[in-house]
């Protein structure tokens, strides 16, 4: 194997494989889920008032953003992941927000979960 041009092929051969493994290389998604949880400070809100309960709503959505993470700009699917993740958290706030409110009303701290 002397020969210039073989160990130049033989060189760009492993080089692009190299290349093309290199995503394949990368760390793979894990199939174990750890749950997040965000707490929520509600005991500074006037939950009888619009303002309060809207401002509520952006401290919940802000907590989805905070458990469901922040994929790299170059990740789509991980984006795409953290949304829907974001989507489901908001909803079961949503779907759980006489209970939310209730217990905000008291001034407790809400637990918001995501995975």
């Amino acid at each position: 194997m002397k020969n210039p041009y073989v160990i130049a092929l033989a060189s760009a051969l492993i080089t692009a494989a190299g290349i093309k493994a290199a995503p394949a290389l990368a760390e793979t998604p894990s199939t174990n889920y750890e749950t997040r949880v965000s707490h929520v400070q509600t005991a500074d809100l006037d939950l009888s008032s619009t303002s309060g309960q809207r401002t509520l709503e952006a401290r919940i959505a802000q907590a989805a953003r905070e458990v469901c993470g922040k994929p790299s700009d170059v990740d789509l699917v991980g984006q795409n992941k953290a949304r829907e993740c974001r989507k489901d958290v908001i909803a079961r706030a949503s779907n759980d927000r006489g209970a939310l409110l209730a217990a905000a009303s008291h001034g407790a701290t809400i637990a918001i979960a995501g995975r």
